[in-house]
């Protein structure tokens, strides 16, 4: 195992990291001063992820070296799939976005280069690389939640969406998936860290699109 593994791919990528988890979206998130304009064109965007990110946390799980492993991953992909999926649902409520509304706009550019990095990490079958993906999709939004400011907004729109990735499951989980990227990364080290510099470089360009498709 290389404790180190993980940090210096983030290392290598701290400036995109940094401006990632201190990017305008998350500072009016985190106020909850966002536009629900903008907010809604960003659930919309990520909720088109799920299935991807199912097949990505599939595909984890199927390559994984262990029962202990699969386990856990398993255990997060039940999380997506019911307590995830129903904030989307309540959230599109709650801004009015029917599904029509939900279906209407085409995936913003770094959207579709996420869907297609998720589904070529998990083509590839290596464990490796599906935790370099899931590494930066999961800690990063940790990184971002735990920064924010308390009380939490008061709407659940926003208050629940930091909560979901600022809790003692989810930060058990990205501290699993560190260890797990340490120990297996090391012996695929530069299909792990393309991996990881794409979905770190696609995490900032989703941010900016956010405001970027409202012109």
């Amino acid at each position: 195992m290389d404790p180190a593994f993980n940090e210096r791919l983030r290392a290598e990528h701290a400036a995109a990291w940094t401006r990632a988890v201190e990017h305008r979206f998350v500072r009016e998130l985190c106020s909850g001063r966002i536009a629900d304009a903008h907010m809604a064109r960003y659930l919309v965007q990520d909720h088109r992820f799920i299935d991807a990110f199912v097949t990505l946390l599939g595909a984890a799980i199927a390559s994984a070296d262990s029962f202990a492993a699969r386990l856990r991953l398993g255990r997060f992909a039940g999380m997506v799939c019911s307590e995830e999926n129903d904030y989307f649902l309540r959230a599109f409520e709650a801004l009015g976005v029917d599904e029509a509304a939900r279906a209407a706009p085409p995936d913003a550019a770094p959207t579709a280069g996420f869907k297609a990095l998720m589904r070529e990490a998990a083509a590839t079958r290596s464990y490796a690389a599906a935790l370099a993906v899931l590494n930066v999709a999961e800690g990063l939004y940790l990184d971002w939640a735990q920064r924010a400011p308390r009380p939490l907004p008061a709407g659940f729109v926003h208050a629940e969406w930091i909560t979901l990735h600022d809790n003692p499951f989810f930060e058990d989980f990205v501290a699993f998936l560190r260890r797990e990227l340490d120990r297996v990364g090391p012996a695929e080290e530069a299909l792990a860290r393309d991996f990881f510099a794409r979905a770190v470089a696609l995490e900032l360009a989703f941010f900016d699109a956010v405001y970027a498709e409202a012109g």
